[in-house]
């Protein structure tokens, strides 16, 4: 079973001319969120998949997928991101990353097809009284947050769920989620 994260970033830039994640329409976010899902003290949660579908400037839409089963080769400092970022954004391959021009909503009705879609939004159902399952999508908007068009395609395939009433960074997010699905589940490996 494979859980995903899908960040919707509206200002993530397209492109590879830029000097910091910061300044690259916050793709420092994009880390976070990448290091959050993935990552584990000393491993890799391989039963992961990232997405993040960037909006930004100058060739939108552009959707990355990072694939805890295949990544290697990465550490979760932000240095070394800002380079993988970099060199997968400008059409070059790295080992667990595609690209593709794929949009947010086309990404979304391909996996609402075979998982269970949930909107993170802090007006949605308790997450403890939702069932999640292990075969799950997970969509967060950035620190902007999710536009209401796109919330609203994805409502149509999924619900909306809620860590509380405190809004929490979408990094923050991914980690209580992992948290919660690594306890129902034995091995995250």
């Amino acid at each position: 079973m494979t859980r995903e994260f899908i960040l919707f970033s509206r200002l993530g830039k397209t492109d590879s001319s830029f000097h910091n994640l910061h300044d690259a329409g916050r793709l420092d976010i994009v880390h976070e969120c990448i290091v959050a899902s993935l990552f584990l003290s000393h491993g890799l949660r391989r039963n992961v998949v990232f997405h993040a579908v960037l909006n930004g400037p100058t060739k939108p839409p552009l959707h990355i997928q990072i694939d805890g089963a295949t990544l290697y080769d990465v550490r979760t400092d932000i240095d070394t991101w800002q380079s993988i970022l970099k060199k997968v954004i400008s059409g070059k391959q790295h080992p667990g990353i595609t690209t593709s021009k794929t949009s947010f909503e086309a990404l979304l009705k391909v996996k609402a097809e075979t998982t269970s879609v949930y909107v993170l939004e802090e007006g949605g159902k308790d997450v403890a009284k939702t069932e999640l399952t292990e075969n799950c999508v997970f969509v967060l908007g950035d620190h902007v947050g999710l536009p209401k068009k796109a919330e609203a395609f994805t409502l149509r395939y999924g619900e909306k769920i809620s860590l509380g009433k405190q809004p929490y960074l979408a990094a923050s997010c991914i980690t209580i989620l992992n948290y919660l699905l690594d306890r129902k589940v034995k091995s995250c490996f």
